[in-house]
């Protein structure tokens, strides 16, 4: 008989979370979302996102909800040095404090290009097949469009990510039918029956989903 290990506790979760300790300016731009009403990935979600990013030699990263720059900072510290993250926010102010982030963390004002504006108007205006990582965290019941827009911009092998995948255990629990769980519970469904799509979900932070686009495609 198979041992299967028993739900991680609340303890081992909190130790996880806090496995990659955040430095001061991550500390900092997570008090000023707290300012500004923004809720940034955790620091568990984050230490993913550079990880993945630092696996896969990321040079070009699209971001769509930029928030004050925690989890943009997070992505630019595991891309390659000369990598640019493009980052989509409805809010200018948001951006504006995610700049300073990026500044107080030497990142070079090169290195990060923030668009304002809606997601859904920003994402057709980028190059197809250019981006190694798309990371989503904006309106929630647009999940499914982010998904097929970042498919096409996304190069054979590269990865699409989306936060708050598991929405504050919402989405684990089929009575909850309001609109933002059931957008994410789809998305999960698609992201899982699509034969082109290496998925994973990870129990960071809120729920982590990613997937790797298929590297070739089969005639």
């Amino acid at each position: 008989m198979t041992n299967v290990p028993g739900p991680i506790t609340p303890t081992s979760w909190s130790y996880a979370e806090g496995f990659v300790v955040e430095d001061d300016v991550l500390i900092a731009a997570r008090a000023r979302a707290e300012e500004v009403g923004v809720v940034p990935v955790g620091p568990g979600a984050g230490a993913a996102l550079r990880f993945l990013a630092a696996v896969i030699e990321a040079r070009a990263v699209v971001e769509i909800g930029t928030g004050t720059g925690v989890s943009g900072l997070w992505l630019l510290r595991g891309m390659r040095a000369d990598g640019v993250l493009t980052t989509v926010d409805v809010e200018a102010e948001h951006q504006r404090l995610a700049k300073q982030t990026f500044t107080d963390a030497g990142i070079p004002a090169q290195r990060a290009r923030a668009i304002p504006g809606a997601a859904l108007d920003v994402l057709p205006r980028l190059t197809d097949g250019h981006y190694d990582l798309v990371f989503c965290d904006g309106d929630k019941r647009e999940y499914s469009a982010y998904l097929k827009e970042s498919l096409r911009l996304l190069r054979p092998g590269g990865v699409v990510a989306f936060d708050n995948a598991l929405w504050h255990d919402r989405v684990a629990d089929p009575s909850q039918r309001d609109e933002e769980t059931v957008a994410i519970r789809e998305l999960g469904r698609q992201v899982a029956a699509d034969d082109e799509l290496v998925p994973l979900l990870l129990p960071m932070g809120d729920g982590l989903l990613m997937a790797k686009k298929a590297s070739s495609v089969v005639e």
